[in-house]
């Protein structure tokens, strides 16, 4: 019965707007517009950019669909009425598109800047929850962005909070373990960003020699690399592994991330030996064997780690690197022992 429910409910929120559209796509293609063109576009266009959305909006209002939505939903109505009318009879529609499509975007992205700093001061408030940025940053915009969009618009923001705007040095807490300090992949990352700024300056140089355009955009693509990068070091320095409320939170930067139940897990080996990956044995590292490991953790039953844009990989044993390897292992097997204890 409620999936009745639920499917009619989807029917009227999209087929009413759909059927807006369908129907301002007929008569533009109908006798009655090619004699009356002028007065039927302006109809048109205040259809298609004012009354469609208006009511995709008041339909998913009371609804779990973002309302940010309506923002894909209205250019998805601006280009149909492009195509839909000829040229000369676009000037409301250019009207629409100078004025007030710019002042949408602005509030849309103001409404979602103030909802991430409400979560963040929420989240911060609750002492019983350590606070991480990016997954406060993901849980928002899953709330108010269209689900295909989040992890897009996650990794973006991410890379530019963590390689410009934290510099605070981030506090290890007795519960939290880094792992860059002697991995030497902070190095490897500092030479990664230092190589390709000589390649660009190089390749700059010989290709514009053929193409000046062609060389700015290979720049440009060779910045924004360089710029991921940097963020992407940045955000290992900001986001240490953690042990809370008997789960453990494996990061790696913003690149990859896991959660582990303490009752999954088997044992943890401390190992520095070469290790062939499989589709149960995973690196935490995106690095992969570009990265040195001293442990490897067993688990009881599959899980799942995910990666950048939201790679999802499952691993039956997972091999990382931890700086202070015998105090984690340790803390683990305590934990471990005393969830045993507990429940005998």
């Amino acid at each position: 019965m409620d999936k009745t429910i639920n499917l009619q409910k989807s029917i009227l929120i999209f087929g009413l707007p759909i059927s807006i559209i369908v129907i301002m796509l007929l008569i533009s293609k109908s006798y009655v517009f090619a004699e009356n063109p002028t007065n039927l576009a302006i109809g048109i266009t205040g259809d298609l950019l004012i009354t469609a959305p208006l009511v995709y909006f008041l339909l998913i209002r009371k609804t779990s669909i973002p309302r940010t939505t309506i923002v894909p939903f209205l250019i998805a109505c601006i280009v149909i009425c492009s195509l839909i009318l000829p040229s000369k009879h676009h000037y409301y529609l250019n009207l629409f598109k100078f004025w007030v499509l710019p002042v949408i975007e602005l509030s849309v992205v103001t409404y979602v800047i103030y909802t991430i700093r409400k979560a963040i001061k929420n989240y911060k408030s609750n002492v019983n929850q350590s606070f991480d940025f990016f997954t406060t940053l993901k849980n928002t915009c899953y709330e108010i962005l269209p689900k295909g969009a989040v992890i897009p618009v996650v990794t973006e923001i991410a890379i530019f909070y963590y390689g410009f705007i934290y510099w605070k040095k981030r506090d290890i807490a007795h519960n939290e373990f880094t792992y860059h300090k002697h991995s030497g992949t902070i190095t490897l990352l500092i030479a990664l960003i230092g190589i390709i700024a000589i390649e660009t300056f190089v390749l700059h140089i010989l290709l514009a020699k053929w193409n000046t355009t062609a060389a700015w955009v290979l720049t440009a693509l060779s910045i924004y690399s360089g710029i991921q990068i940097f963020g992407f070091l940045k955000s290992m320095l900001k986001r240490p592994i953690s042990i809370e409320h008997q789960k453990l939170y494996l990061k790696y930067g913003i690149m990859t991330e896991t959660v582990i139940a303490l009752k999954d897990i088997d044992h943890i080996e401390i190992s520095s030996n070469d290790i062939e990956l499989t589709t149960e044995t995973r690196k935490l590292s995106f690095l992969g064997t570009l990265e040195s490991h001293n442990l490897i953790i067993h688990l009881k039953k599959e899980n799942t780690l995910i990666g950048l844009y939201g790679l999802k990989r499952k691993y039956k044993s997972l091999v990382l690197y931890v700086d202070d390897k015998l105090t984690f292992k340790n803390r683990i097997d305590l934990l471990l022992q005393s969830n045993s204890t507990d429940h005998s």
